[in-house]
């Protein structure tokens, strides 16, 4: 991701903890700048090798404890399917619905909006009495690349990547 939608993120995320009374500690704050410079999830052990370059002293316990206090302000969401993370691009929509596009040859994950099933959701929640905070709905395939190198029928002359083993589970 690019330097000014980093500092977006970070500048965004310092406004709303002011304004929720919650501290954005220098930690947390490296954590989620760490995550706005992916392009896509990210898994906490990853996360923590990064952090380690700033913060050798980094274990584990700090990188969950970051990552709990960014899922919890809604600055990021766990992909669950990948026991990954992903930074929200819709924090200013608490109570929004995501769903994460998740490729199984690359694992690329992207989030997108679900605006005709959020209200769905919101529909069932409330004729349950549900108290609804947020949802995310998982949905696997192939990313644009990733299909048409699956859709190649002659990966001896073409410029596709065929060396790329599906990451889906199972496989």
């Amino acid at each position: 991701m690019n330097t000014s939608v980093t500092e977006q993120i970070l500048s965004q995320a310092e406004k709303l903890c002011q304004q929720r009374s919650v501290r954005l500690t220098p930690q947390r704050l490296e954590v989620l700048r760490l995550m706005s410079e992916q392009n896509g999830a990210i898994s906490a052990y990853d996360l923590l090798d990064q952090l380690r370059i700033s913060e050798p002293q980094a274990k584990p316990p700090t990188i969950y404890r970051a990552l709990d206090f960014l899922l919890e302000q809604g600055f990021i969401h766990r992909v669950e399917s990948t026991n990954s993370y992903l930074v929200c691009h819709h924090f200013d929509h608490p109570k929004h619905t995501s769903v994460m596009l998740i490729c199984d040859r690359c694992a690329s994950v992207s989030e997108k909006h679900a605006h005709g099933v959020e209200k769905t959701i919101e529909e069932l929640s409330e004729a349950t009495g549900f108290t609804l905070h947020h949802s995310v709905i998982e949905a696997h395939g192939l990313c644009t690349n990733c299909a048409e190198v699956e859709s190649c029928v002659r990966p001896e002359a073409c410029d596709h990547d065929h060396s790329v083993v599906s990451k889906k589970r199972g496989k």
